[in-house]
C-alpha cells in the first residue's frame, strides 16, 4: 500500500437502507481501481466487504467494514456500514472518523426509512454528502422518480451531477453534467464519448438545475450567472466543491453496482468533491502521533484488530503511543491495511489515514494513543440498549467458557451490554434488537464454542400485604436428646411510607423471649421477606415486629427461634391480604406525527398511561408514558413495526403499583408450576 498525505485522502462513510446495495458498490469500486481481479458478489459469498460467516448466512452486512480504494493518486478509504436498525452502533463508530457521506438509494424504492434516519446522523456529525442512486438496470425504475424522492425528503440542495443513458434493461452509462460526456462501461473500462443528441434538452435542463443550486455557495459566481454570463466547467467545479463543504449542495450520481455502470464516475466525484482528511480538520504530520481506535476486531486465530484513525503526525512500525483513556504504554508492531480479511502492511501511516494494528494490550474501542499529556479525543456516541433477554448456558462446558465469550462478544460490540440481575439470578444480554442478541448468541457458537439458551427475561416483581395481621410461630421438635423448640408472636402491617422496604422491631418486654434469641427472630424475618410466600419474589413496604413468646431453658435455640420466624411469618402474610407489585417504566417515545393515533392505541393494550406529548425535533412527536415493564419486554420490535423503524425510545424505571388480580393469578401459577418442576427433577 502507498503512502498517501493527508490531502490525497477521502474518509468516506457509505450509509444506506439495508438491501440499497452498498457492498456491491465495494466491490465493484476494488475491481475497477485493481485491488482484485474479479468482483466480489453478495449473493454467492465471494463479497470482498461482507466476508464475516455470519454476513455470508444472513445475506446483510453485520459489520464496520474499511474498504480502502487507490483512485487517481488518492486514496478513498470507504467505511461501508450495515443498513439495518440492530447494527446502528457500527455506523456510529464510522460516522466518527469520516470526513464526508455517501447516501446510496435504490432507485426502485427511493429514500427508505433508513435513508432518513441515517441522514439524520449525517446531520449531527454536519457530515458533507453525496448520493449514489443504485440499481437503475432493475424493472421499473426512474432516475427522476429517486430525484424527487430525494428533494421531497431533503430540500433543494439535491441535485444531479450524473443522469442515465437508457432505463431499466437498456441503462448502459452516464452523462456527466459538468464535463458534458457520454460515459460507457464495459467490465472495468469506461469510454468517454458525446452526449447523444437525442438527450441534449435533457442534459441541459439538468445541468441548469445543477448551476443554479451550485452557484448559491460563491456571492461573485451567484452575480456572474444572475447577469445571464455563461459559468464555465472550471467555475462551476469550484462551486460544486464548496457547495458540498457547506452542505448546500449535495451532488446525485447514478448507476448500477451489480452492472459496475458509472462506478467509476462516482469514484471520480468523490475525489474530486468530498472534502480531504486535511480540509476536515488541522493536518501536521511531522507533529507528535495522536490516533483514534474506533472499532475492534476480535479473532480467536489472528488476536485482536484495532482500526484507528491518524489525527496528528506519522505513525510507523514498532513505535510506541500511550493510551490517554487506559494509562497504558502501547507498542504498535506491524501496521495493516485491512480489505476484509485481506491485508497489506504498511510502511507508515501519515495524518489523515485509516490503518490496523494487532494485538494492543490494554486498547479499547473509543481510546485515544499519543504522549502522555495528549487530551483524550472525542468518544462514540454508542446508543443504548433497547431490548433485553435473560442467556444461560447450555452445558457446564458452556458455563466455563461463558465470561470469555462475552468479554471478546463486548469489546469487539459497544452496543451489547451484559449485567447479572442479583434478584433472579439471570444473566441478562441487552442490545440494538432481537436480531442483534440473535446473532451474536450464534457468533458466540460458532467462534467460542459456548451454546447459549435465550428467553424474556424474568420481571422481578415484589410482594406486599394489604393490612395488618398478627400470628404465632410454633416450632416444636423432640428427637431423642435435647428437642428444638421455639414460639414467637408476630405483627406485620404494610409501611405507608414507601422509601422503606423492611422494618424489624423487638417489642418484647419481660424476657419471654431471651435477648440472645432475637437475632434468630430477626435473621427469620428477612430470609422470608426477601424469599416472598405467594410466588417467591421479596417482600417490600412491611413492618415486622415481635410481640410475644416462649422459650425453654434446655430445647430452644437461635436456630430453633429463625425457624418459628419463618412459620409465623407464613401464617402472618396469609391473613394480611397479600398482593403482588409490579414494576411500572416511564417511558419516552419519539415517532412521526403519522404514527402517533398508533401508538396511543397500542399502549392502551399495553395498560399504559399516556402523561403527555409534545413537538421534537424534525417533524417528529415525543410522548411521555407509564406501563408496566411486562408489557414492555419486546417493545423495541413493536415500536419498529408500527413505524417502520422511525420511532426510537428509552425506558427507566418509576416505581412499583399492585397488579391486576387476574394477572396476579397467572404469575403465580407460573411460579408454582416451576416449583413443581424442580421438585420433579431433584
Amino acid at each position: 500500500m502507498n503512502v498517501y498525505r493527508a490531502q490525497q485522502i477521502r474518509n468516506v462513510a457509505v450509509i444506506a437502507h439495508g438491501g440499497s446495495g452498498k457492498t456491491s458498490l465495494m466491490d465493484a469500486a476494488l475491481y475497477d481501481s485493481g485491488a482484485v481481479n474479479r468482483i466480489g458478489r453478495v449473493d454467492d459469498g465471494s463479497s470482498i466487504s461482507d466476508y464475516d460467516p455470519d454476513e455470508i448466512k444472513h445475506n446483510q452486512s453485520i459489520n464496520l467494514t474499511v474498504v480502502p480504494v487507490e483512485w487517481r493518486n488518492g486514496k478513498i478509504n470507504l467505511l461501508d456500514t450495515p443498513g439495518f436498525a440492530d447494527f446502528v452502533g457500527e455506523v456510529m463508530a464510522a460516522l466518527r472518523v469520516a470526513d464526508a457521506a455517501l447516501v446510496v438509494v435504490s432507485a426502485e424504492k427511493g429514500v427508505e426509512v433508513g435513508t432518513e434516519l441515517l441522514w439524520r446522523q449525517a446531520n449531527k456529525h454536519d457530515l458533507p454528502r453525496m448520493v449514489f442512486v443504485n440499481k437503475l438496470d432493475r424493472e421499473n425504475t426512474s432516475y427522476d422518480r429517486a430525484l424527487e424522492s430525494l428533494r421531497s425528503h431533503f430540500g433543494t440542495r439535491i441535485v444531479p451531477l450524473t443522469i442515465p443513458i437508457g432505463e431499466q434493461a437498456s441503462f448502459s452509462g452516464v452523462i456527466d453534467l459538468v464535463a458534458n460526456k457520454a460515459y460507457s462501461f464495459s467490465g472495468d473500462k469506461a469510454t468517454e464519448g458525446d452526449v447523444p443528441g437525442e438527450m441534449a434538452d435533457a442534459v441541459q435542463r439538468y445541468r441548469e438545475q445543477l448551476v443554479e443550486t451550485a452557484v448559491e455557495s460563491d456571492d461573485d459566481l451567484m452575480a456572474k450567472y444572475l447577469e445571464g454570463e455563461e459559468v464555465t466547467d472550471e467555475e462551476l467545479r469550484r462551486a460544486i466543491t464548496a457547495g458540498v463543504a457547506s452542505g448546500q449542495v449535495v451532488p446525485v450520481l447514478a448507476g448500477s453496482a451489480a452492472k459496475n455502470i458509472g462506478i467509476q464516475t462516482l469514484l471520480d466525484a468523490m475525489s474530486e468533491y468530498l472534502p480531504s482528511a486535511a480540509d476536515r480538520a488541522p493536518t501536521d504530520a511531522a507533529a507528535t502521533p495522536v490516533a483514534f481506535v474506533f472499532k475492534t476486531i476480535v479473532d480467536p486465530q489472528k488476536g485482536t484488530h484495532s482500526i484507528f484513525r491518524v489525527y496528528q503526525g506519522t505513525i510507523k512500525p514498532d513505535s510506541h503511543l500511550y493510551n490517554v483513556n487506559t494509562s497504558t504504554d502501547e507498542r504498535l508492531g506491524q501496521l495493516l491495511c485491512l480489505r476484509g480479511k485481506l491485508q497489506e502492511t504498511m510502511t507508515e501511516v501519515q495524518v489523515g489515514d485509516i490503518a490496523t494494528v494487532v494485538r494492543l494490550n490494554k486498547t479499547h474501542t473509543g481510546d485515544t494513543l499519543g504522549a502522555k499529556d495528549t487530551e483524550p479525543l472525542p468518544p462514540i456516541n454508542f446508543p443504548q440498549p433497547v431490548y433485553t433477554a435473560a442467556v444461560h448456558p447450555k452445558t457446564q462446558s458452556d458455563l466455563d467458557k461463558l465470561g470469555t465469550a462475552l468479554n471478546r462478544m463486548l469489546e469487539e460490540d459497544r452496543t451489547l451490554h451484559v449485567d447479572r440481575d442479583q434478584e433472579t439470578a439471570e444473566m441478562l444480554l441487552s442490545g440494538m434488537g432481537e436480531s442483534h442478541l440473535e446473532i451474536a448468541t450464534e457468533r458466540m457458537q460458532r467462534r467460542y464454542g459456548v451454546e447459549v439458551l435465550k428467553r424474556d427475561r424474568r420481571v422481578p416483581y415484589r410482594e406486599a400485604i394489604r393490612k395488618k395481621a398478627r400470628a404465632e410461630g410454633r416450632h416444636k421438635k423432640q428427637t431423642g436428646g435435647h428437642g428444638q423448640f421455639a414460639d414467637v408472636w408476630l405483627e406485620i402491617e404494610p409501611l405507608t411510607d414507601g422509601e422503606q422496604q423492611y422494618v424489624f422491631e423487638n417489642k418484647i418486654v419481660g424476657g419471654v423471649v431471651p435477648k440472645e434469641y432475637v437475632p434468630g427472630v430477626e435473621k427469620g424475618v428477612a430470609e422470608s421477606v426477601r424469599q416472598g410466600f405467594i410466588a417467591g419474589y421479596p417482600m417490600v413496604h412491611i413492618r415486622v415486629a415481635l410481640v410475644d413468646g416462649k422459650y425453654h431453658p434446655v430445647d430452644s435455640s437461635s436456630q430453633a427461634f429463625e425457624t418459628a420466624a419463618h412459620l409465623g411469618m407464613k401464617e402472618a402474610v396469609a391473613l394480611a391480604g397479600p398482593t403482588l407489585l409490579e414494576p411500572i417504566m416511564n417511558v419516552t417515545i419519539t415517532v412521526p406525527d403519522a404514527n402517533m393515533g398508533d401508538i396511543s392505541s397500542d399502549l392502551n393494550t399495553k395498560r399504559g398511561r399516556i402523561m403527555g406529548m409534545e413537538p421534537a425535533d424534525e417533524g417528529l412527536q415525543r410522548i411521555t408514558a407509564q406501563a408496566p415493564l411486562a408489557e414492555m419486554l419486546h417493545y423495541a420490535t413493536d415500536l419498529r413495526s408500527m413505524t417502520q423503524g422511525r420511532g426510537s425510545f428509552t425506558m427507566e424505571l418509576s416505581g412499583y403499583e399492585e397488579m391486576p388480580a387476574n394477572l396476579q393469578q397467572q404469575v403465580i401459577d407460573a411460579h408454582n408450576k416451576e416449583k413443581e418442576a424442580q421438585h420433579a427433577h431433584a
